[in-house]
């Protein structure tokens, strides 16, 4: 099952580096945080951020806690110290983000693309991470430290990664 997962994903990465979608379409998308903006300490908590994009943003210590990130993407952010608690990041999307020493705790991380992220040091307490796509020396990291369950999702953190 988890073979197909990462199958899926790798299909998909190569579909949108080989078919990118065209400027116009990107026009149309939602708003971007982008080009090595220092947004350190920026407090989005509890906001609509659905399918927003932060890409070579520096987001260090910023409070995303109890966002709407669905859909969401996370390109080269730099997110150390953030706190994603109680965040959900539904069907996003973060690749080659760091979430070193963040606050994951009780977020929901269903079906997340979460390819070349690090995840060093984070507090995923109840996390859910159903179906999300991890690299595997990441995934060994969490499952070493996952526990509780998710207050919203009601799924166990541990069964949520499908820890052995």
């Amino acid at each position: 099952m988890k073979f197909w997962r990462v199958f899926a994903a790798l299909i998909l990465a190569m579909t949108l580096l080989l078919f990118p979608l065209s400027a116009e379409a990107a026009k149309s998308s939602s708003s971007r945080f982008a080009g090595y903006q220092q947004m350190s300490n920026a407090d989005f908590s509890g906001q609509t951020l659905i399918r927003e994009e932060f890409t070579k943003v520096k987001l260090d210590q910023a409070n995303f806690s109890n966002a709407d990130l669905r859909g969401a993407v996370f390109n080269s952010a730099y997110l150390e110290k953030a706190n994603l608690h109680g965040a959900d990041f539904t069907n996003g999307i973060a690749y080659l983000a760091d979430f070193r020493d963040a606050d994951l705790s009780d977020a929901i991380f269903t079906d997340a693309m979460l390819l070349y992220s690090t995840f060093d040091n984070v507090d995923i307490t109840g996390t859910d991470f159903t179906n999300a796509v991890l690299d595997g020396s990441e995934l060994k990291k969490l499952c070493a430290k996952a526990s509780g369950v998710n207050s919203k999702t009601g799924v166990s953190t541990r069964e949520s990664l499908e820890c052995s």
